[in-house]
Formats: C-alpha cells, sequence, structure tokens
C-alpha cells in the first residue's frame, strides 16, 4: 500500500513539473513579457507581428501578437483587459478607438503595467506613442501626390478607416487644410467616409462617388482597406489609368491593383519598425531607464527620432509603386 501511495506521488510530482514547464508561450521566471494588439488581423499588422517578434528576439523579451478579428473597438478592449489579467509587463496597441481604451490603460497603469501605443498621438493613457511618420507632413504628401497626377483642379474625395481612428483623421485634416492653403481649385466632394477598413464598404462608395459626383478625379484613401475597395470599383468600372487612387495599403495586397492600374500609388511606413520601436521603448521603461528616452536617443536600426511630449516621431514615409512593389513582403 506505501508503496503504491509512494509511486503515485511521484506520477503527480513529474506530471505537475511536465505541466508547469512544457508550455514554450509561457514567459521564464523574471523574463519580461509584451503583447502586441493591433486593430486587427490583416496583411498590414503581419509586418507588425514580425517586427515585435524580431524586437523580442534582439533584446531578450517575451513578445506574441493578438489581434482581433475585424476592427471592432470592443474585440480589442476585451482583448487588452484580457492581457492584463494575465499580468503581462506591456501593451503595445494600435488603437481602433482612442478613447475606447483609456479605462482599460487606466487599469494597467495601476497594475504597472506599460502601455505604448501607435497610430494615436497624444493617446491618453499612453506611456508614449509611436509614429514612423510625419503625421502632417504625410497627408500634405498625399495632396501633392494627387496633383502630381490630376493638376490643381478637380474633385476628389477621402476615405478614412472610421471617425475615431486618430492618425487617419489627423492626415485628413492635414490633407484638407493643404489643399485649401496650396491648392484652391481642388475641391473636396464631402468632409471624409469612414469606410477604409473595409473593403466591400470602400467599393461601395466609390461606386456610389462615381454615381453622384461624374468629374470626380481621385480618391485619398487613409486605412489599409480603402485603396483596394476602391481599385475594385474602378476596374468594376473599367476607368484603370484614368482615376487616381492613394492609399496606404501594404505591398502584399496592393500589389496587383497597382500593377493593373487601378490603384495610383501607396504612401505608408514599416508597421513592423514601429513594433520594433515600441518594444524598446517599453524594455527601457520596465529596465528603469525611462530618463533615457529624450531627445538626442537612437533607437537600435532606426536612428534619431524627434520626441515631443509622449509622441516618439519619425519621418520615414515609404512609398510603393509598380516599379518597387515587388521589393517588400509584407
Amino acid at each position: 500500500m506505501k508503496k503504491g501511495i509512494c509511486i503515485a506521488l511521484v506520477l503527480l510530482f513529474i506530471a505537475g513539473s511536465v505541466f508547469a514547464g512544457g508550455g514554450k508561450d509561457k514567459a521564464a521566471p523574471g523574463e519580461l513579457t509584451m503583447v502586441a494588439i493591433p486593430k486587427l488581423k490583416s496583411a498590414w499588422f503581419d509586418d507588425y507581428e514580425k517586427g515585435v517578434l524580431k524586437a523580442g528576439q534582439d533584446f531578450g523579451v517575451k513578445t506574441y501578437m493578438q489581434a482581433p478579428a475585424a476592427a471592432d473597438e470592443a474585440q480589442q478592449v476585451r482583448i487588452i483587459e484580457d492581457s492584463i489579467n494575465q499580468g503581462v509587463n506591456a501593451l503595445l496597441v494600435v488603437p481602433n478607438d482612442a478613447n475606447s481604451c483609456v479605462p482599460a490603460f487606466t487599469r494597467a497603469k495601476q497594475r504597472n503595467i506599460v502601455v505604448l501605443t501607435h497610430e494615436s498621438p497624444d493617446q491618453p493613457g499612453a506611456d508614449f506613442d509611436i509614429e514612423m511618420i510625419d503625421n502632417v507632413k504625410f497627408g500634405e504628401r498625399f495632396v501633392d501626390e494627387l496633383v502630381a497626377v490630376i493638376g490643381e483642379s478637380g474633385e476628389y474625395a477621402i476615405f478614412v478607416g472610421s471617425l475615431t481612428v486618430p492618425a487617419h483623421n489627423i492626415w485628413a485634416d492635414a490633407a484638407i487644410a493643404y489643399a485649401k492653403s496650396k491648392y484652391p481649385g481642388l475641391t473636396l466632394v464631402a468632409d471624409r467616409f469612414p469606410v477604409s477598413e473595409n473593403r466591400n464598404d470602400a467599393r461601395q462608395r466609390t461606386l456610389e462617388l462615381l454615381t453622384t459626383y461624374p468629374n470626380l478625379k481621385g480618391i485619398l484613401a487613409f486605412g489599409s482597406q480603402g485603396a483596394p475597395g476602391a481599385g475594385q470599383a474602378i476596374r468594376e468600372r473599367n476607368l484603370q489609368g484614368q482615376f487616381a487612387i492613394f492609399g496606404t495599403t501594404s505591398p502584399n495586397e496592393i500589389g496587383p491593383f497597382l500593377k493593373d492600374n487601378s490603384v495610383t500609388k501607396s504612401i505608408l511606413w514599416s508597421s513592423g519598425d514601429a513594433a520594433y520601436a515600441m518594444t524598446y521603448i517599453a524594455k527601457l521603461i520596465l529596465d528603469g531607464k525611462r530618463d533615457e528616452i529624450k531627445q538626442g536617443m537612437t533607437i537600435p536600426g532606426l536612428g534619431q527620432p524627434q520626441i515631443e511630449g509622449i509622441n516618439i516621431l519619425f519621418n520615414n514615409p515609404l512609398v510603393v509603386t509598380t516599379e518597387n512593389v515587388d521589393n517588400y513582403d509584407f
């Protein structure tokens, strides 16, 4: 009887040891854990995941990504809350809605969890926000690119992911103000349309605009699915090469549309670089080196950003065209 009890105890001990240490996803004792939470699962954010995983390897922290199936603020907040409950050390978030994230971010800070954001300048509740472009210059760049194709007069429209995505609306504001100031001959047909995170919505809106505004010459699409959706509409109307569309879509997604001239260019940045920078900054904070985050600092592989309040700013736009689209894999 005693022998049987001893054997059972030994087996329980072994089993407990296996289950306690058998998960590859578990952080080692003392290891920092960071979760990247983008707006949705998409080709655009595949690069984000690659960047955060590379940073984890380079900086010796455990990193992984969890993404909502769609650009839904409630889904994203649930993932943030779940990550807080799991006890991660840092949240690396691309908010769908800056305001809806604030209560969760406040709770994270109460638990000493570092909060970094991207595409959400001056995000309430964040330690820092990382931007890979100058938001105002980025919006203005789209207008200059549009004018280079359609000239200094004509009707155009603007798409954004939603009216609550901070970066998209900053770009739209900058584009509108710049166009009014520098190119008064341009006419914006409406303030902006929140369709650019859903390809079919962008397609349908483009078809409607082509009917309502027969003199429409171009669309500036801020959001990953705006340009492909608009490009699909252009294909259906057989207007390839006769209409200007500029978007912020990943090279892999936009490539076919560039190659048949249904989309003109994609102007964006590497979300992987943003995730890499976020991981680096989060680790500095967790290592007690927050005071090193100041003007003149260098982020490995990315150079020196400008630091304005909580905003860490680079200006590295990537212009993707028919000629260079195959050079990128994200």
